[in-house]
């Protein structure tokens, strides 16, 4: 019996929870309807603790943007950046959370990298399940 049940908790403490991260997100997104927001993307991922996800996006000048993101209890905080093409900060979520939002509206249209970053894991070298949206108004 000890056997048996000690994959399992070492299998359930190493795998991530999509399912989770994306319950998180999808009332978020959503509510944001009502709101006048719509889905510019919408994505889930697994993140190792430490390590990022990076995405290229292409954001048009006068519309705001929100980047909603949700993990799973993998995480214990969970970090957004968005760099404009020059490589300079032009949004971040300052939160300990596992939930961070970051709001940007462009003043030229253009190319953009937005990155998650798993800042802290809730287990040592931990993977957490995030979900992410990019909605505009």
């Amino acid at each position: 019996m000890i056997t048996w049940l000690a994959p399992v908790l070492w299998l359930s403490s190493a795998h991530a929870d999509t399912t989770e991260a994306e319950a998180c997100l999808r009332p978020k997104v959503w509510e944001g309807y009502a709101e006048g927001w719509g889905v510019r993307t919408m994505t889930s991922t697994e993140i190792s603790d430490g390590k990022t996800r990076n995405y290229l996006i292409t954001l048009y000048a006068g519309n705001e943007y929100r980047v909603q993101t949700c993990s799973d209890a993998g995480a214990r905080d969970l970090d957004v950046l968005l760099y404009s093409d020059k490589g300079s900060v032009v949004a971040r979520d300052n939160t300990v959370d596992r939930e961070p939002v970051v709001t940007f509206t462009p003043s030229e249209t253009g190319t953009y990298y937005l990155v998650v970053y798993h800042r802290a894991a809730a287990v040592p070298s931990g993977k957490a399940a995030v979900a992410l949206a990019v909605v505009y108004r």
